[in-house]
């Protein structure tokens, strides 16, 4: 498994869609596409949104951020992630 970060920016549309329904489709699509919600956030600043996924590998992650834009309308600009611990000991390897 694999640890993303979802990055999201409402636009003008999406925004006026915005409902605990709208968030719950979201959460069924990603299950139904491998991954598993960790965490979701809104935020203020540069970024609107931010889910914390885990994916069984890139693959299902990008299937996942298309997916979940076309659904719900909101852009998702998808990044993995390693824990610091785990970077370290990539960086050991060098």
């Amino acid at each position: 498994m694999i640890t993303c970060f979802m990055f999201g920016n409402y636009t003008t549309e999406s925004l006026g869609k915005i409902s605990a329904d709208r968030t719950k489709e979201a959460v069924i699509l990603i299950n139904e596409l491998g991954g598993k919600v960790k965490s979701m956030y809104a935020l203020l600043g540069q970024q609107d949104l931010i889910f914390i996924v885990d994916f069984p590998d890139i693959n299902h992650a990008i299937k996942a951020s298309v997916a979940l834009t076309n659904l719900i309308g909101v852009p998702f600009s998808t990044s993995p992630a390693v824990t610091v611990e785990e970077f370290d000991a990539m960086m050991e390897e060098l």
